[in-house]
Formats: structure tokens, C-alpha cells, sequence
């Protein structure tokens, strides 16, 4: 397990007018909160994890493919847009750089297959059973 990386020092931040509700407080105030990263400029990060964080955060990356940037609007504060922002893209990179535990597959066991045939045939017996006389099936007899 990887110690987690507090990535607050590089992040740059923006603000910006939020939208919705909020009546005439939302046109005055810049409570909108965004932050991005460089992956690729950061010091905090090895070689390594900056070829994983590329890797795994490519669908989100933007300008040149090596920024991450999320935004935060939730409340009417920018204080707590900044910190709420700040957690999120702290927890993002941290949970992108784990390394997940590689699947190993597994079989049934030979009783529990049989068993499942077991059960297949008698549940068909037992519909064969239903409706008209003439129809059921004459092994069952």
C-alpha cells in the first residue's frame, strides 16, 4: 500500500461565478472553486506514478493531456468550495495510484457442478409434470 500524497502544494486554483440557485448573492460573489494539477510538472511524484496517473487518468486529463482539473460549486462559500475541491482531487490521485489486486480465477468444485445438473433436471421433471396428460414426457413414468 502506496503512503497517501497530499498534492495541495501544487494545485493552482481558479475562481468563477457559480451557477444556480442563489438569488442576487450568486452574480456578485466567485464561489465556483476549481483546481488543477500537473501531473507531468509536479515534483511530489515519481517517474512511475506519473506514467499510472497519466495511464489511468487519461479520460479525464485536459490541456495537453497532462492536467487534471475538478471544480466544486457546492456551497455558497468559496473557503469550503476550496477545501471541498482540494479533498476530492487529493482522494482521486490517491485512489488512482493504488494498485488493485489481480483476480485469480477460480473453478466450481466437480460435487457443486453435479449438483447444479442435479437440481437442472429435476426442476424440468417438474415442469414436465404441469398442464395436459398427453403431453408429459413418457421417461418420467
Amino acid at each position: 500500500m502506496t503512503d497517501d500524497i497530499d498534492v495541495t502544494t501544487e494545485l493552482v486554483y481558479a475562481t468563477s461565478r457559480s451557477s444556480g440557485a442563489g438569488g442576487q448573492h450568486v452574480n456578485k460573489v466567485e464561489t465556483k472553486v476549481e483546481a488543477r494539477f500537473n501531473i507531468t510538472a509536479s515534483s511530489l511524484l515519481t517517474p512511475y506514478q506519473k506514467g499510472r496517473l497519466l495511464d489511468v487518468l487519461s479520460p479525464k486529463l485536459v490541456d495537453d493531456g497532462s492536467s487534471i482539473s475538478l471544480y466544486c460549486q457546492a456551497t455558497r462559500s468559496q473557503l469550503k468550495n476550496k477545501i471541498l475541491v482540494t479533498k476530492m482531487l487529493n482522494e482521486l490521485i490517491n485512489q488512482s495510484l493504488e494498485e488493485q489486486k489481480v483476480r485469480v480465477p477460480t473453478r466450481k468444485p466437480r460435487a457443486v457442478v453435479m449438483k447444479i445438473l442435479k437440481d437442472k433436471v429435476i426442476k424440468g421433471q417438474r415442469k414436465s409434470l404441469r398442464g395436459n396428460l398427453k403431453h408429459r414426457r413418457d421417461d418420467l413414468q
